[in-house]
């Protein structure tokens, strides 16, 4: 049995894999992040390096994915040489991020005929980062926390009343859209961090989809189902029964 070695290439395309995979069997696509980072300027942004230039490639996916599943509202990464050469620190406990470097390098080879030639050879580099979020003392460039920036989105009316009349409890708040059980509730990110309305009525009707399974899988009881039903009548979504 041959044993894969940590780090290698083929490590890091799986571990990469599996957590793309991870996030598409939880209905998330961490490809498309529908709202803003709380502190960006603007609805979304690209995972920065400590120096502000944005990451590139899979390393996208990755931290956007991170960042969507442990709530860090900055944008920005560092690896924990970077967060002491600004006199900060990780905090205790924390655990970092897997992101890569991919380049490649040029080796001058000897060929059959005893003549030399360049071969670029490809390689890729995992290491750890960590969010702003998980580092104390950085500048106070890095904790900054500007007002979003509104765009002028209108809310859909029609769509306000569909979800409304579902009788789902809607609280909405922080970075994460879920719908809670134990609380009974749905939580959603803010309407004004979402790149339009669009994806914010796409979100809310994913996460109302389970607050009605909740109640018909459990115990047999359809009558928030009923009123969804009722709800999506009334706006032609379905023809009555």
């Amino acid at each position: 049995m041959t044993t894969r070695k940590s780090g290698s290439r083929a490590d890091v395309y799986t571990r990469i894999a599996e957590r793309i995979v991870a996030d598409l069997e939880n209905g998330v696509r961490p490809w498309v992040q529908p709202w803003g980072a709380r502190n960006a300027n603007g609805r979304v942004t690209r995972p920065l390096r400590h120096n502000g230039q944005p990451y590139t490639g899979i390393n996208v996916l990755l931290l956007w994915s991170e960042a969507m599943a442990r709530d860090f509202a900055s944008p920005m990464w560092m690896t924990f040489r970077q967060a002491s050469e600004l006199d900060a620190h990780v905090r205790k406990g924390e655990s970092g991020t897997t992101v890569v470097y991919a380049s490649r390098f040029t080796k001058t080879e000897v060929d059959a005929h005893g003549g030399e030639v360049e071969r670029d050879i490809p390689f890729l580099k995992a290491y750890t980062v960590f969010n702003c979020d998980q580092i104390d003392g950085l500048p106070d460039q890095y904790y900054n926390r500007p007002e979003p920036v509104i765009d002028p989105v209108e809310r859909i009316a029609e769509a306000d009343r569909f979800f409304a009349n579902t009788g789902a409890v809607i609280r909405h708040g922080g970075g994460k859209a879920f719908f809670s059980p134990s609380s009974d509730h749905v939580q959603m990110p803010p309407f004004e961090t979402f790149r339009d309305a669009a994806s914010y009525y796409a979100v809310l009707g994913h996460e109302c989809v389970h607050y009605a399974v909740s109640w018909i899988m459990p115990h047999g009881r359809v009558r928030r189902l009923l009123r969804l039903l009722s709800a999506m009548r009334q706006f032609g979504i379905i023809r009555a029964l």
